[in-house]
């Protein structure tokens, strides 16, 4: 069983609309967004804190402020029920410690040496903000139902299917003890048991 503290942080990385076109390409976990919205009704029942985060990409990418694209999806938006996230930061690189406002500091200001990580990209922003987490002393538990990944195209040509990249993203951080890899069932029911 999976032991969660009850001040835990869920951090939701970049479920924003822009992750819908067709610029991405095919995608995997069709559960991913379901898993997301179930943690933050569990962690908001719980009363546990949560972190929004939104990825602010230049201009011409579909995440970019002045776009559509980059609002947060509205499933997440509804799993919040009005309240507002307890932290939302903003970022313009891969890992969510280097967001605005300080993500660190505001974790550490609180006694929070737990995160769960859940949202978009799994290898990308996810598992960059997953290993920084590991590196900075905090227990990183990573839900790899509760995101997803797009295929990708390797130095040699060849594409590396979205359910190839979660797999290697699992073992490499399971490998590395960067994070617990587990499933969005073992943290549901330590969060509505505690």
């Amino acid at each position: 069983m999976t032991e969660l503290s009850e001040n835990a942080a869920l951090i939701v990385i970049d479920v924003q609309k822009g992750f819908e076109d067709p610029y991405f390409g095919r995608r995997d976990n069709p559960a991913a967004e379901r898993n997301i919205v179930d943690l933050i009704r569990a962690w908001r029942a719980a009363g546990r804190p949560i972190v929004l985060v939104r990825h602010d990409s230049p201009e011409g990418s579909p995440l970019a402020p002045a776009s559509p694209g980059n609002e947060i999806k509205d499933a997440v938006i509804a799993a919040f029920g009005g309240a507002e996230p307890d932290l939302f930061v903003t970022k313009n690189v891969n890992s969510v410690f280097y967001g605005r406002p300080d993500l660190d500091g505001w974790l550490r200001e609180r006694g929070i040496r737990q995160i769960v990580i859940a949202g978009i990209q799994t290898n990308m922003c996810n598992e960059t903000t997953a290993r920084m987490g590991g590196n900075l002393g905090y227990d990183v538990l990573y839900p790899i139902d509760a995101m997803h990944t797009f295929d990708a195209v390797g130095p040699d040509g060849e594409t590396v299917t979205a359910e190839e990249l979660t797999r290697a993203t699992a073992a490499s951080l399971h490998h590395g003890r960067f994070a617990r890899v587990i499933r969005t069932a073992d943290l549901i029911g330590v969060s509505a048991s505690v």
